[in-house]
């Protein structure tokens, strides 16, 4: 009885005045243009990988995929945006992890919430590695542990801010290696990699597709990559693992979500769109020469990526008691 009168309604009610989302049939969607909140200013990682990829999905979608960049807070301006948007596909968030996985734990109060937001897909992920300045004494995994042991809170580390992933993974690796480091936080990766290769301080955990062409052309020093593997592009590094040093994990990835309760019909089919993008030839080529992976997640598989990451994180702002500034 309650399904046919609801049949009924719906037949009675003018389609003007039904909620967006019940209007967005998938077989019908998208019929207008798609917005991706980006969720950091432009140039950076994240904005160019979803540039890349929204040329992608609209030459599948048939439809303009239109950026807007909403930096701030760690991404929790672009986030409270997406989150309040009709969950019709067409508002859409690419950010890194901090609104998804650690902003939740490192601010009082947040005005969304990050676990409802529904993954569509993980664009790409970039390893992050331990890279210090050129002319730092040790050159290896081995003999920078055997340094910093020796000078317990003389080495400074460079890092985007606090709480970024910069900052969490120089914490993760004290506590794997009992390293007593300083942190020197700074307002973004620019400065912080240009007082790096100044040598104003000693190392900094960079993601490898910004600091690969650093290192070889001699202006930094790469000592290993935080992967479960080596990296495609930088075969010669070796990852912590190789050294020693097991379950030593720290990623960067760049994301598109959708808002809570979007449809999983919607999602699947900008999943399907977005895959199959990075599927293609031309796509996966540009994001080789950013020094970026394409991932090929399905949604439940990105979902539980973004877990993981989540929970690795949590466990680490809690043991080293970080707090957003």
């Amino acid at each position: 009885m309650r399904n046919a009168l609801l049949a009924i309604t719906a037949l009675l009610i003018p389609a003007a005045f039904l909620p967006a989302f019940a209007q967005a049939q998938p077989a019908n969607y998208p019929s207008q243009p798609i917005k991706v909140i980006v969720s950091v200013p432009a140039g950076g990682g994240v904005d160019t990988a979803t540039r890349i990829v929204a040329e992608g999905m609209r030459q599948r979608l048939g439809q303009p995929v239109i950026i807007e960049n909403r930096g701030g807070q760690a991404g929790n301006f672009g986030a409270e945006a997406v989150f309040a948007a009709e969950p019709d596909g067409y508002t859409l968030m690419a950010s890194q992890p901090s609104p998804l996985t650690v902003n939740a734990l490192l601010y009082k109060k947040l005005n969304y919430d990050p676990a409802a937001f529904v993954p569509v897909a993980i664009m790409s992920t970039i390893p992050n590695a331990l890279t210090v300045r050129a002319d730092f004494p040790a050159k290896t995994v081995e003999e920078f542990i055997a340094y910093t042991k020796a000078n317990p809170g003389k080495l400074n580390y460079a890092s985007q801010g606090t709480g970024t992933t910069s900052h969490l993974t120089a914490e993760l690796f004290q506590s794997r290696t009992g390293a007593k480091l300083v942190h020197v936080p700074y307002k973004g990766t620019a400065p912080a990699l240009k007082d790096l290769i100044a040598g104003h301080v000693d190392l900094m955990f960079t993601e490898i597709a910004t600091g690969l062409e650093l290192h070889r052309a001699g202006k930094v020093r790469i000592l290993a990559i935080a992967a479960a593997q080596h990296y495609a592009s930088a075969d010669e590094i070796p990852t912590f693992a190789d050294k020693g040093i097991a379950d030593f994990i720290s990623v960067t990835w760049n994301a598109i979500t959708a808002p809570p309760k979007t449809p999983a019909a919607i999602v699947n089919k900008l999943s399907d769109a977005i895959l199959d993008s990075l599927k293609s030839n031309d796509i996966a080529a540009r994001f080789r020469t950013l020094n970026m992976q394409t991932e090929l997640m399905r949604p439940e598989e990105a979902r539980a990526f973004i877990a993981a990451d989540a929970k690795r994180w949590a466990e680490v702002i809690r043991t080293a008691n970080v707090k957003a500034e």
